[in-house]
């Protein structure tokens, strides 16, 4: 079932599922909350799981305004806000993971259990701003984007190639290529840098990298890791999308993690 929540940017889609705690999934740039559709049943037996479309992907209309990372944080705010949340754990992918640690910095009471999947929001550099320029110019972003979507995903499993099928069908439609590019643009923006507050970042944090992602590589999740005071770094063998291409690995990794936050595991 589709629910619906307004925000900032307009209304969003999202996904309320099981009972207990709540684990809140935030999905990558260009794809959607189907992509967590593999480890869904593993989490709703013991958490209230919430899935959300970020504005203009999935079920989610377009933004009413441009899109920009910190614009999607704001919208997690919001409907953190408007569903009056309690203490959550966040798994967030990509620019998921930039939103939920900018949450976790601004609003720390929210966030109970941080877990930030070849995340965004820690790998800030001169060079990598360039990058995230060049991509941001949409002619480019056409040119390549196919190409690079099939790069950072290393599809393996059934749900990889759901997943890759809808992030190429976007990829091809003006819509999907405006929308990637403006957000690419975006994370060279200073605000998407979070470096200069990650001390700030109470919850405990768990770092989950799929070591042959062509996006954000490996090298960078260990910055991540290491920019976080108290994360803990593990690695899957997989490209982006580590909890759709082994969900069986990361719910292995991810669930006593989970269940920690509810005193579940000592």
């Amino acid at each position: 079932m589709v629910n619906m929540v307004q925000t900032r940017a307009g209304e969003v889609a999202y996904s309320d599922t099981g009972e207990g705690p709540v684990v809140v999934l935030l999905h990558a740039t260009l794809h959607d909350r189907h992509d967590f559709d593999a480890i869904v049943p593993g989490l709703r037996d013991d958490h209230r799981v919430i899935a959300l479309d970020w504005p203009g992907h999935g079920d989610s209309p377009a933004p009413s305004r441009p899109p920009t990372a910190a614009l999607y944080a704001d919208v997690l705010a919001d409907v953190v806000a408007t569903l009056d949340l309690p203490p959550a754990a966040y798994v967030g992918n990509s620019v998921g993971g930039f939103a939920a640690a900018r949450l976790a910095i601004t609003d720390p009471q929210r966030v109970s259990r941080l877990v930030l999947v070849n995340s965004g929001g820690f790998i800030a550099s001169p060079a990598a701003n360039l990058y995230c320029r060049m991509l941001g110019m949409p002619a480019v972003m056409k040119r390549v984007l196919p190409r690079f979507v099939r790069s950072y995903m290393k599809a393996t499993s059934d749900n990889d190639r759901a997943v890759q099928e809808r992030v190429l069908a976007r990829a091809k439609t003006p819509d999907g290529v405006s929308l990637t590019a403006a957000l690419w643009r975006s994370f060279a923006n200073p605000d998407y840098d979070l470096r200069p507050h990650a001390e700030r970042i109470a919850a405990p944090c768990l770092v989950i990298w799929g070591s042959k992602d062509t996006a954000i590589p490996m090298r960078l999740g260990r910055a991540t890791a290491a920019a976080i005071p108290g994360s803990r770094l593990e690695l899957l063998p997989t490209g982006h999308v580590a909890f759709s291409s082994d969900p069986a690995g990361f719910l292995a990794i991810a669930t006593p993690f989970l269940a920690a936050a509810h005193g579940s595991v000592q």
